[in-house]
């Protein structure tokens, strides 16, 4: 059966110094380990999905307009994926097994038709990774869980803004999803 691991949101705003809502330096890193992942899943013939936040700041009624600044603005230079993720995108975006799609809540399965590409590719591992730990990687694991994915959560391939919040999330997926935490290492809460 055929895998997917998931780049979330992986973008400018959430990854570079000037980022409207940067997670810096602890997302920079992880950079090198998404393109390393991303190339093993292809070249064993699975997939790679990249969902990415896109909002409309003029968007009254979307929740996060009220909490957060405006980002992933549709055209915007915050929406670009950051590098080396972009030149590996616009390296592979004609492989049929790479999918990448809009976004507009944390949750990658949610106004989405994730959940339905992957049932109809037979895929039931979900592999995660990205922006940010606690956050739309956190809902999107949590929904997958509710869909019946086995779940890995890659947790150095994973960063937030805040290293408790990015702490508890890797607990949550461990201890309350069930997920396998690679590599495991043993955390403790702040």
């Amino acid at each position: 059966m055929p895998k997917a691991l998931l780049i979330i949101d992986y973008t400018n705003d959430f990854v570079a110094d000037d980022g409207a809502l940067t997670s810096g330096v602890p997302a920079q890193v992880i950079g090198p380990r998404l393109i390393e992942l991303a190339d093993a899943f292809l070249k064993n013939g699975d997939y790679v999905i990249l969902p990415t936040d896109l909002h409309d700041p003029t968007d009254a009624f979307h929740p996060e307009n009220k909490l957060f600044p405006p980002h992933n603005i549709e055209g915007s230079y915050g929406r670009q994926y950051f590098e080396p993720l972009q030149s590996w995108v616009d390296a592979n975006n004609d492989n049929p097994n790479v999918y990448i799609f809009a976004k507009n809540r944390y949750s990658s399965f949610a106004n989405t038709n994730l959940d339905s590409y992957l049932r109809s590719r037979k895929i039931n591992e979900l592999h995660l990774t990205g922006v940010c730990t606690d956050i739309c990687v956190l809902h999107t694991g949590v929904d997958a869980y509710n869909h019946d994915y086995a779940l890995t959560l890659h947790s150095d391939a994973v960063a937030t803004f805040s290293p408790t919040g990015h702490t508890w999330a890797i607990n949550h997926f461990k201890t309350v999803l069930g997920a396998v935490v690679t590599p495991d290492i043993s955390l403790e809460l702040d």
